[in-house]
């Protein structure tokens, strides 16, 4: 058997068909991905909302863009037998020490923080990672951003900041006080 001539044409087609081949297994399980992703994004959003104010039983869905810019916060409005319970806002910051960082706060009707969940980070592990650690994070609860100044210590503020993380704590006051911010605006457009 003779063996073929390696030439511009046979690699070209070899390179095509594998290509080809490629994108369509890559194809293949992205389809089969995507679903139980989208599920298991739904599930952690509604638990997030769940643990930032407790005893929904209606929830009514807002996008708002923060007087800022950037990009919309998402509003939970929630109520229980059509009573206000407040809000769970799901809102951002990109000043984290690796950039974005996504937070769940809740709000009460006062505006005042009944609870704050991280959802999304890329800190770095063992330093910024402690800002979903209770010690960090339940320093807002029960705190209103009109008598509790949302900035570390360090800046004039009332937020003792992560050990070696204080880049992650200012992110993590900037993402809360986005949200508070635009909850107030929110609640002076409704009046």
């Amino acid at each position: 058997m003779a063996k073929k001539e390696s030439t511009f044409t046979n690699m070209f087609l070899t390179l095509l068909i594998v290509t080809a081949i490629s994108s369509l297994a890559a194809s293949s399980v992205y389809n089969l991905t995507k679903g139980p992703i989208a599920e298991v994004q739904r599930l952690k959003l509604q638990k997030a909302i769940g643990q930032v104010m407790p005893g929904f039983t209606d929830i009514e869905r807002l996008s708002l863009i923060p007087k800022d810019g950037g990009d919309s916060l998402i509003f939970f409005k929630g109520f229980e037998n059509g009573k206000d319970l407040g809000v769970a806002v799901k809102t951002y910051t990109n000043l984290g020490y690796s950039g974005l960082i996504k937070l769940m706060v809740g709000f009460k009707p006062d505006g005042t923080i009944n609870n704050v969940e991280v959802l999304e980070h890329k800190e770095t592990p063992g330093l910024g990672t402690k800002m979903a650690d209770a010690f960090f994070k339940d320093q807002f609860i029960n705190k209103n951003p009109k008598t509790f100044k949302l900035s570390v210590v360090k800046d004039g503020g009332d937020v003792d900041a992560i050990t070696a993380a204080t880049i992650t704590s200012r992110a993590f006051c900037d993402g809360v006080m986005r949200a508070y911010d635009t909850f107030e605006e929110m609640k002076q457009e409704n009046k």
